[in-house]
């Protein structure tokens, strides 16, 4: 197996941002996932909103979305992405509710840090939320399940199985990294992108100005 240095150490030991700057921007998402473990009737009042405190699925899920957006905040060597979409949606079990998380964006780099944060976020919200009734709960779980983006191509854990690594599916010969409309990189089923296509439609509708002369 090769050996592969450390990105966030340089060669002198120190702690560094890892330059991103060379790639190219390509839609990203990553999704994560993480279980509160709790008693039966935690759960009950949880889906019936009868918990004293409140809406206990509703401030997670807002909790969620604010962790997503001041990740690099919190975690030092994290960059600071411009977030463009995230969704946490929740599934309650009958002694636990299972956290999941959905982020976005056209960047550089990917997601996986944000939507690990929502997810622990809002699953600590749960836990806030709920613990004058259940003082066992446990959160517990977290995991990445999904990347998209890049030039490694999708990485995705088999359903069902935490215990599975993720597998990764490289990207096709030839495609790159999710290019963007207008990037000069060639789109499914075409050749050339947005922009060369702009240019048949326009060469096709424009009257040949050669005639006559």
């Amino acid at each position: 197996m090769p050996e592969r240095g450390l990105t966030h150490v340089d060669p002198l030991g120190r702690a560094r941002m890892v330059d991103v700057t060379p790639k190219e921007a390509t839609h990203r998402r990553a999704i994560a996932r993480c279980k509160v473990f709790m008693l039966p009737a935690t759960t009950s009042k949880v889906a019936s909103n009868a918990m004293s405190k409140g809406d206990v699925l509703g401030a997670a899920r807002i909790a969620g979305i604010q962790a997503a957006k001041r990740t690099a905040d919190l975690i030092p060597l994290c960059h600071p992405l411009l977030v463009g979409s995230v969704a946490i949606n929740f599934d309650i079990g009958d002694d636990y509710v299972e956290v999941e998380s959905q982020v976005e964006t056209v960047d550089r780099t990917g997601v996986e840090m944000e939507a690990l944060t929502a997810c622990a976020v809002a699953g600590l919200t749960i836990y806030d939320m709920c613990k004058s009734a259940d003082r066992s709960m446990i959160v517990g779980e977290l995991a990445l399940w999904e990347k998209t983006g890049g030039r490694s191509g999708v990485w995705r854990r088999p359903a069902g199985s935490l215990q599975e690594p993720l597998v990764n599916t490289p990207p096709a010969a030839g495609t790159g990294a999710n290019p963007l409309p207008g990037s000069g990189a060639a789109a499914p089923g075409g050749g050339g992108g947005l922009d060369a296509r702009i240019d048949d439609i326009l060469a096709e509708g424009s009257p040949d100005r050669s005639a006559g002369l």
